[in-house]
């Protein structure tokens, strides 16, 4: 960067206030700026009118610095002088100057009433104080600022309109201010905090409502990926929410409120009531919504290290309503917020993109805007794979891990595993799986080394849980 040009208007005043400018001048040199001053660069034989209009209107000088005491603001008004020639050339500058950017008063003088003295043509204008030595080095800072066009208030870029603002979606949740209310109870223990949690999480998942598919145009999978974009700001409100939940109130009733947050959105991943005619996908977006929500809750927790808070949510189960009018148990487990998505599998066939798992894709390129870095997520996965194996729980009711499909970045133990490598530590996490002691993993170990092929798979893709888990290390150290 080129070392930017200042020039310096000002009074012979007085002796004192001469020098003063000379420091001042100095100082801006010292500091990168080519100052213009009148008593370095006006010699004997130029022009002094000239040079003044010269200095105010070449494109050259980027600034001019107006020093503004007693003396400078009676010539300029009377247009007397040297000054009076520089104002004139001056104040047409600035009032035709559509920027406004060239030039600044530089105080250097108050009156008795602690006024600044300033030319009529500059009342209305932002100055620089450097009159008073306690604000010098600040306003310095400015005047350095304001030379360099480094201004310490920045605005920032404009980002992208959100997407469910689009007008030909349109969908809102009408959780914005529910939401803010929350937060601010939680994080401030507000005593209607339990009460404000409650409205933003009813009002969610009614809400939801308005995200169902109703009318088919076109094909059915691309509807469905537009529909999971445009539910994104309302992802990331609930992510916020977790994690206010996680680092400021993890309690036992918080725990089981969003349980039952989670419990309300079952239902939309099946056929309504009202509903007779429908196809398997028809509900792939709440399919993909609620294990997502599902996911980034359980890995929040594991990273704020809220064991037993996540066990609740493991351990209990999630009452269905309706499913026993199909010959179903009301009462289902955490694997209900996975599911199979047709119209995923369809997408990838009728685009023939030949990728291993759209739906681990997603997840994936969603997490670069969720505040969450995506190994979180994968470590949750995990677990969750892990505590459903541990539970011996039947073929259909496995947790499918489709992050693990990313795995392969990953060379050691997922982190909560790697600490666990401490006995304190694991007495602290191992309820996440379910397990009292290491030894408790042994048989099932055995049947992952035996049989590799009980192991999900991805094509020729699959992954270690020994490894993962750093089986052979868990409470091994003090």
């Amino acid at each position: 960067m080129e070392n930017p040009k200042l020039f310096i208007s000002y009074s012979w005043s007085n002796p004192t206030h001469e020098q003063w400018v000379i420091d001042l001048a100095n100082e801006l040199t010292e500091s990168g700026i080519h100052v213009i001053l009148d008593k370095w660069d006006l010699k004997e034989g130029h022009d002094a009118v000239a040079f003044m209009e010269k200095m105010v209107t070449d494109p050259e000088i980027s600034k001019v610095a107006i020093i503004c005491d007693e003396v400078y603001a009676a010539k300029a008004d009377g247009r007397a002088g040297g000054v009076g020639t520089e104002t004139q050339i001056i104040s047409r500058e600035v009032y035709e100057n559509q920027e406004q950017g060239k030039f600044v008063a530089v105080i250097s003088d108050k009156d008795d009433q602690g006024k600044a003295y300033l030319p009529t043509y500059y009342k209305s204008r932002i100055y620089i104080d450097l009159s008073e030595p306690d604000n010098y080095a600040e306003n310095f800072e400015k005047l350095l600022r304001w030379v360099y066009d480094k201004p310490l208030y920045k605005r920032p870029e404009i980002g992208k309109r959100p997407s469910f603002l689009e007008e030909s979606e349109g969908i809102s949740l009408g959780t914005t201010a529910a939401y803010k209310r929350a937060i601010s109870a939680i994080k401030d223990s507000k005593p209607f905090a339990s009460g404000a949690l409650d409205e933003y999480l009813t009002t969610f998942s009614e809400n939801l409502e308005k995200f169902r598919i109703t009318e088919k145009q076109g094909e059915f999978d691309d509807q469905v990926v537009e529909n999971i974009e445009h539910f994104t700001p309302y992802r990331n409100e609930a992510i916020s929410l977790f994690l206010t939940i996680a680092q400021y109130a993890p309690t036992e009733e918080n725990t089981l409120k969003l349980h039952r947050f989670l419990e309300r959105l079952v239902p939309y991943t099946n056929r309504p009531e009202h509903v007779n005619s429908w196809s398997e996908w028809d509900f792939d977006n709440f399919k993909f919504i609620s294990h997502e929500l599902f996911l980034y809750l359980v890995a929040i927790f594991i990273k704020h290290e809220r064991f037993s808070e996540i066990s609740l949510l493991l351990s209990q189960q999630y009452y269905v309503h309706g499913h026993s009018d199909y010959g179903k148990d009301v009462m289902v487990g955490y694997d209900v917020f996975r599911t199979y998505l047709r119209s995923l599998e369809h997408r990838n066939n009728r685009l023939k993109l030949n990728r291993l798992s759209l739906h681990a894709d997603l997840l994936e390129q969603r997490s670069k805007n969720s505040g969450l870095e995506f190994r979180h997520l994968m470590q949750a996965d995990f677990v969750l794979f892990m505590r459903a194996e541990i539970q011996q729980a039947d073929s259909y009711s496995r947790w499918f891990p489709d992050t693990l499909l990313y795995v392969g970045r990953f060379h050691s133990a997922f982190e909560v595993f790697a600490r666990s490598s401490s006995k304190s530590y694991f007495e602290k996490a191992k309820c996440i799986l379910g397990i009292d002691k290491p030894s408790d993993l042994d048989e099932l170990m055995s049947a992952y080394k035996a049989d590799r092929q009980r192991l999900p798979r991805w094509q020729f893709e699959s992954f270690s849980p020994s490894l993962l888990l750093g089986y052979e290390q868990l409470a091994t150290k003090a």
